[in-house]
Order: structure tokens, then C-alpha cells, then sequence
């Protein structure tokens, strides 16, 4: 029996969000002196324990639309849908959302294009896109490289069309892509790190300045061998600039020796602690299973039982 990942990844991406939902925007220090071990509930949006936040609700939808195949206007609708009717909320209410993301989905209201509706400039890096691209890895995973990476530009320019933020998830589903073979970690990091450094040297996807902004995830800078892995705490940043949260949930897991180290990990270096949880246990749940995932955890999510469900679904979907 082939084993489900699509329900590793979703598990452990709505857990990673919602242990970090109760103290989103709360310091590092403050979190060092008290740091969350356990889900909790309440905090900053009020929320009961084992919710998970937008960037749970807009990963849901976009699996919900891949159910059916790929269509870049149906998950536009999908999105909008959240939006303006709670579709795919935790307890029938969005209670948050980033500026980018409303503005973009504003634009998709009032009939904008759905590939051209999200932010370009250099200022709409916000991590909008990364924090919602995961199921989307289970849909490409068997196109050509070239392909894949017009999906995942497609899916995140609805909310973040500069080409940092589609280079963020790009690199992150191709680590997914490289984790669901099943190998260890860092032989997925180190192969992850070939086939996006060949990538770039054949497509004139982006500019050199570009593609150096990714260099300490890359490693392919010509005056710095550091990995992300070997730096220090202090100079990992974990704001809601996409690079910080795709830096910072890269180093949770690959300092961390199962799931609950790897989001505890996340959530505690404050600030955007909601969405470096989320991308983090999106990775940890793909490589150590649910079934590593402390029970409770699972057992506290809202509306469990209807993300198992989508799970199930998307899974078969896209082993036709």
C-alpha cells in the first residue's frame, strides 16, 4: 500500500500553524524566556487551540482545486472564495490576512487576471505565496523541471508575482520534491541545491543578482561557502519577508531530529511565528510522518476530520 504523504504534508504544515498562531508577533527574546512546547489556544487572535490561520486555509483551497486538475482561475476563485465566504476557515471566520494577499485578491474581485493580480515590485515579498504553495509539490511532481516552475509561478503570481517570491517556492517544492524520494534530509538538501543551481544556469529565468539572494539556501556563492544549517540563531531572521521565513523554516528542519523539535524550533524564534511553523512542518511532516507527529497535536486540529478527507482526496487525484 502506498503511503499517503499528501496527508503528512497537510497534518504537519495546519499543526506547525497552529502552534504558532497563539503568539504570532511576539519577540524571539520573549519567546526564550517562555517558549511554546505545547498547543495552546488564545493569545494573540483570541483562537482556541489547534487553530491554524490563513496560511493553513489558502494551502486547502489550493488543494481542493488540484483535486479537479490545474486551473489558474479556479484557485483564484478558490482563494476569493476564503476571502469573501470563510470557505476553508478553521471556525467559519477569517480572522487573518496579509496585506498583499487582500489587495491581490481585491484585484481578482474586480476582474483582474489572475496571473497578473499580485504584487511585482521588489516591496511584495511578503511570504503570502510560500506559505500556501505546498500541495501544489504533489501536482508536479512528475512534470519537467521547466514545467514545474511555470506552475509554481502561476500559482504564487496570483498573490506574489515577483520573481523572489515564485524563487522561493520553487526551491521549496523542489526540497519537497527531493524528501518525498524518501531519502535522508541532507542528501535531499545537497540534491535540491544541484538541480535548482543546473536550472538556473540553463533557463534565463532571473538575473545573477537574483538568484544571489538565495545563496546561504543555494549554496553557490563564490565568496561564501556557509550552508544555512551552520548558522547561528541570531542570524537567522524570521519576519514576514519570504526569504527570512524560507531560510529560517530550512534551518528548523535541518537542525531538528523529529517533527515536534522542528516546529517548536520555528515557532520560538518569534515574529511571523504562525507561517515559519507552517512552512517548517510542511517539510517535517513530509519526512517524518504523521505518525511522528505527538497525537494530541493532530487530535487538537480543527476541522480534522475534513482535512484527512482532502488529504485522501488529493492523494488519489494525483495518482491517476
Amino acid at each position: 500500500m502506498i503511503k499517503n504523504k499528501v496527508l503528512d504534508a497537510l497534518v504537519g504544515m495546519a499543526v506547525g500553524d497552529a502552534l504558532g498562531v497563539p503568539v504570532e508577533f511576539l519577540s524571539r527574546d520573549l519567546l526564550r524566556n517562555s517558549p511554546v512546547v505545547e498547543m495552546v489556544g488564545y493569545g494573540t487572535h483570541n483562537q482556541p487551540a489547534g487553530t491554524w490561520s490563513d496560511d493553513s486555509s489558502l494551502a486547502f483551497c489550493l488543494a481542493e482545486s488540484l483535486c479537479e486538475g490545474y486551473d489558474i482561475n479556479k484557485i483564484a476563485k478558490s482563494f476569493l472564495r476564503w476571502y469573501q465566504e470563510d470557505h476553508w476557515t478553521p471556525h467559519g471566520k477569517v480572522f487573518d490576512i496579509g496585506v498583499a494577499t487582500s489587495q491581490a485578491l481585491r484585484r481578482v474581485r474586480d476582474g483582474v487576471n489572475p496571473l497578473v493580480a499580485g504584487g511585482v515590485t521588489e516591496y511584495d515579498n511578503g511570504n503570502g505565496s510560500l506559505m500556501r504553495i505546498l500541495p501544489l509539490a504533489f501536482y508536479v511532481q512528475n512534470m519537467p523541471i521547466d514545467e514545474r516552475f511555470e506552475h509554481i509561478a502561476m500559482t504564487s503570481s496570483i498573490t506574489h508575482g515577483h520573481i523572489r517570491s515564485i524563487n522561493s517556492c520553487f526551491i521549496y517544492i523542489e526540497y519537497i520534491l527531493e524528501l518525498l524520494k524518501g531519502i535522508d534530509k541532507m542528501e535531499a538538501f545537497q540534491n535540491m541545491q544541484k538541480t535548482v543551481n543546473a536550472f538556473y544556469k540553463e533557463y534565463s529565468i532571473c538575473s545573477e543578482h537574483e538568484i544571489s539572494k538565495f545563496h546561504r539556501l543555494l549554496g553557490n556563492s563564490i565568496t561564501e561557502s556557509t550552508q544555512i544549517y551552520e548558522y547561528p540563531e541570531h542570524e537567522i531572521r524570521s519576519s514576514g519577508y519570504v526569504l527570512h521565513t524560507l531560510e529560517a523554516s530550512f534551518w528548523c528542519f535541518l537542525k531538528s531530529m523529529n517533527y515536534a523539535e522542528a516546529v517548536q524550533k520555528a515557532v520560538n524564534l518569534g515574529e511571523d511565528t504562525d507561517t515559519t511553523g507552517c512552512v517548517t512542518g510542511g517539510l517535517a511532516g513530509i519526512y517524518y510522518g504523521i505518525e511522528n507527529v505527538p497525537a494530541h497535536w493532530v487530535e487538537a486540529l480543527a476541522r480534522k476530520n475534513d482535512i484527512f478527507l482532502l488529504a485522501e482526496k488529493l492523494f488519489k487525484a494525483t495518482q491517476k
